[in-house]
């Protein structure tokens, strides 16, 4: 009787062990395959960076990881010792590997990016708020749908009541200026040294200066509204349907 105790015991212990075994050697299996691969440890984005954010905050968005040789590029950053005040160049996503040539001096994402104005058209500059320009996610060579909101005078028939309206479908955009956006330095704590890096979970600032190709009838227009009117932008693709809606007005809102 005791024998066949102690033989159940033996072979629920040897059970127990072999599926630690199994287990610490498949959680192992992805370290030694990368192992194998003489891996290089590089910056990796973790989640979306807008263009123009500042090197100090980038810490928050980043992470160090292990990845194979021959998959790291040539020019991926291990760190960002030596990289203040730079800029990223354009909007990085996740997984991305943060390589030197997305980081550029303030100035330079201000004076690039830049394209070319169709033929037979004029280019015409005008300011607004983040909120406006989805955001500030808005890059040259987009294309955006213009609405206009008056107070007064929006229809001939009613001039009292406010309206807006998608007065300008599908415009180019050519160039896109934003503001530097100041980063306040870190502060040292109780013990002397700077607090560890604080996600960055703030919305936009500052104004966008924005440049469009349009005619001479829509550049008209948007002259007149960012002087009388106020102005707002949607992001409209090429293939973005019209719908052919008129003004709004406050009885339409709630239809």
């Amino acid at each position: 009787m005791k024998s066949r105790l102690l033989a159940g015991l033996a072979a629920v212990v040897l059970a127990i062990v072999g599926a630690i075994l199994v287990v610490s050697y498949a959680q192992g299996a992805d370290t030694r395959a990368v192992q194998n691969l003489e891996p290089v440890s590089v910056m990796v984005v973790q989640k979306a960076i807008p263009a123009g954010t500042p090197v100090e905050t980038l810490r928050a968005f980043v992470t160090s990881q292990e990845l194979p040789g021959k998959a790291v590029s040539k020019t991926a950053l291990k760190n960002l010792d030596g990289l203040a005040g730079k800029v990223t160049a354009v909007e990085l996503l996740p997984g991305e590997q943060l390589v030197a040539e997305r980081l550029v001096e303030p100035e330079a994402l201000q004076a690039s990016g830049s394209v070319k104005v169709p033929k037979g058209l004029q280019e015409v500059s005008f300011q607004l708020e983040p909120q406006r320009v989805v955001g500030g996610r808005l890059a040259p060579g987009d294309h955006i749908g213009i609405f206009i909101s008056q107070k007064k005078g929006g229809l001939e028939a009613k001039p009292d009541k406010e309206t807006t309206q998608l007065a300008i479908h599908k415009v180019l955009i050519t160039a896109v200026q934003r503001a530097p956006v100041a980063t306040p330095s870190p502060q040292p704590n109780a013990s002397g040294a700077p607090d560890a890096p604080v996600e960055d979970t703030s919305l936009p600032t500052g104004a966008l200066l924005l440049t469009v190709a349009v005619n001479d009838v829509n550049a008209s227009k948007i002259v007149y509204a960012a002087e009388f009117a106020t102005l707002w932008l949607s992001k409209e693709p090429l293939d973005a349907k019209e719908s052919g809606q008129g003004a709004m007005q406050g009885a339409e809102v709630y239809k």
